[in-house]
Order: structure tokens, then sequence, then C-alpha cells
């Protein structure tokens, strides 16, 4: 009997989940037009940014040319900024009274958080896609195999989520659109900077080393670099950086589940 119960009790969880996250993607297919001007700064970053640094040499990246080593740290980037304002949807919904009606209806305060966060993975795929064909515009050599693809749609997803989910705590907790996005300002950067994205930890002072080491986003950067690259280093550490981001994807859903009736006014 329990084993019966517990399997509707997961369709249950799942149906919710998934209704949840059908609304969010309703949002985007209505109004895609955020995806279009979201594509403008990866593209700046690889015309000016990459271009310049190509040249340089200044940035010892082995066998790869600079835009090629920078690629996955664009898309990471692009991932990282359309997820960490995520959660200002959410304020905004409190506003206008929907957060109060999800709260009373059935479903768990998990399943709404997993909802959130598997919209969030949907548009980071979306994201990512444009990405990687301005990537490709630039002559950036790329894996094609199956494999390779299907392991670069899974970290761009759980990204995705992972930063989402965490956009979701910050709402919860400064619960103004103000707020919100002075801290959204001020985490993106370093977060950002404090990452493997754009030059090797290697090159890095010591303390900033130590503070990558613990940034999920060099998590993301690494794996997409081993799984993306024509030419990638060994992809060793895969396992590490797919177990750090679940990890950290499944401590941001449980706090942001206790979190989230404190939305409610």
């Amino acid at each position: 009997m329990a084993d019966g119960a517990r399997v509707p009790a997961l369709l249950r969880f799942a149906s919710h989940a998934s209704a949840i996250a059908g609304v969010d993607l309703r949002k985007l297919w209505r109004d895609p037009t955020e995806l279009a001007t979201r594509a403008l700064q990866p593209l700046l970053w690889f015309l000016v940014f990459g271009q310049v640094f190509d040249r340089t040499g200044v940035i010892p990246t082995g066998a790869l040319s600079y835009i090629e080593f920078m690629a996955p740290g664009i898309l990471a980037q692009s991932v990282l900024f359309a997820a960490i304002f995520y959660g200002i949807a959410v304020i905004w919904e409190r506003d206008l009274g929907i957060v109060q009606k999800v709260l009373v209806s059935p479903a768990s305060r998990t399943s709404l958080v997993v909802g959130k966060a598997l919209a969030a993975g949907v548009r980071g795929l979306i994201q990512g896609a444009l990405v990687v064909v301005i990537a490709l515009a630039m002559n950036v050599r790329f894996r094609t195999d199956p494999a390779g693809m299907a392991g670069v749609a899974a970290a761009v997803f759980l990204g995705s989520a992972l930063f989402a989910t965490f956009s979701l705590v910050i709402a919860c907790i400064v619960k103004t659109r103000e707020r919100f996005m002075g801290i959204g300002q001020v985490l993106t950067m370093p977060l950002f900077f404090a990452s493997n994205a754009i030059y090797p930890i290697s090159m890095m002072p010591r303390w900033l080393g130590m503070v990558a080491s613990v940034n999920p986003l060099t998590y993301l950067v690494d794996a997409l670099r081993a799984l993306l690259l024509a030419h990638a280093p060994a992809a060793a550490n895969l396992p590490l950086d797919f177990g750090v981001l679940a990890m950290i994807l499944a401590a941001l859903v449980g706090l942001a589940a206790k979190l989230y009736p404190g939305l409610a006014r």
C-alpha cells in the first residue's frame, strides 16, 4: 500500500510542477522579445571583448583560440544573467495577487518551486541555442556528437534552474522590486568575474581562485567547456561539475520552498 500511495503522490507532484512550468512558459510564448534582446549582450562580448583579447594573446588558452575558450563562458553568462532576475516576476505575481491564489491551491510549496525551476531550465535552453548560433557564426568549432549535445543541454538546463531558484530565494527575502533589482545587479558581476568564464583559474590571485572554486558558475563553465568544444580539455571533472550543480540546486529548492509562503501578504 505504501508503494501504491507513493506513485499517485509523485504523479500529483509532477502534475502540479508541470502546470506551474506551463504557465510561465506561456508567458514567454506570448512575448518572446525578451530572448531576442538578451541575445545582444553575448553578441557584443564575442564581437568586442573576444576579438580584442583573441588578438592580444595575453590569456593562455592552450590549443583553443580565445574566442573558443570564452564561448562556453559566454553561454554560461547568458544563462546566469537571464535566470538571476527570474525572481522579479514572482514579486510582480505577488503584487497582482497571483501568488496568494497559488499558495492556497493543493500544490505543495516544493512543487511550485520545482515548476518555476523547470520553466527556467527550458528558457535557458532557448537562450543557449541563440548563443550557440552566434558562436558558430564566429567560427567556433563545436562538437556535434549526440552525447556531447545532450550533455550541454543538461548542463544549461541545470544551470538555469539553479540560478533561477537562487533568484527566487532572493525574491522571497527582499520582497520588493527595488531591493531585488539592486541585489541582482550586485550579484551578477561578482559571480561572472569570479569564475573561469573568461580567463582560467590559474591566472587568478590565490584568494580569487578560492572564491572561484566555490562559485557554481565555475562548475557550469567547466562542464560546458568539456562538452561543447571540439578541442576541449579532458572531461574527467564532469561528474564533479554535475554533482556540485545538482546538490546546490537541491539545497536551493528546499530553501525556496520554506521561504515561498513568506511572499504572501
